[in-house]
């Protein structure tokens, strides 16, 4: 099974099979529009800007099980972020990352790389969100923000940590796409 199997909602509530995407590096995000974390838009977008000539894309969905940081509909999430952000990439339908009801790719990105790469400091970052986060499983998303990196065969081969700013990916979105 590869990334290219699942079929996710855009932001208008149509279906979207990933294969679409298919060839291409993906960096998909969980985001929220009132987090600390929420200037990583900014830093996505730039990312974006660099490699979208190159066949990568940022898949962006929205979620509000950190603190309830987007509460805003799917229409007003993509005017927030246009406005604000400038963001560019693709939007998807507000979901869930963990629990019963969490999106059916994001259970098996969670599957296929269960732990968050980052360094000491996204570290002290997960220690100080661990009593506000609901999540007891040790694969759950840890908060806004975390990234999932897609070769381009539809292979997760990298997981970063929400606190982790994106530029620090370029290095692996870089040697992904040459």
């Amino acid at each position: 099974m590869t990334i290219y199997d699942f079929t996710v909602k855009n932001a208008e509530g149509n279906d979207v099979s990933l294969s679409t995407y298919t060839g291409k590096v993906l960096l998909i995000v969980n985001t929220a529009t009132r987090c600390g974390l929420t200037p990583q838009y900014k830093a996505l977008q730039e990312l974006y800007d660099k490699y979208k000539e190159r066949n990568f894309v940022i898949l962006d969905f929205p979620c509000n099980q950190f603190h309830e940081q987007t509460p805003e509909s799917d229409t007003e999430i993509g005017e927030f972020c246009s406005l604000n952000y400038g963001t560019t990439f693709p939007r998807f339908k507000k979901i869930d990352v963990n629990g019963e009801n969490a999106e059916p790719l994001f259970t098996w990105l969670k599957q296929q790389m269960p732990k968050d790469r980052g360094n000491l400091k996204t570290k002290a970052f997960e220690i100080a969100i661990k009593p506000m986060t609901k999540s007891n499983a040790p694969a759950d998303v840890k908060w806004n923000f975390g990234k999932f990196l897609i070769d381009r065969k539809g292979v997760v081969i990298g997981r970063y940590s929400p606190a982790l700013a994106p530029d620090a990916l370029a290095k692996d979105i870089e040697r992904l796409l040459s």
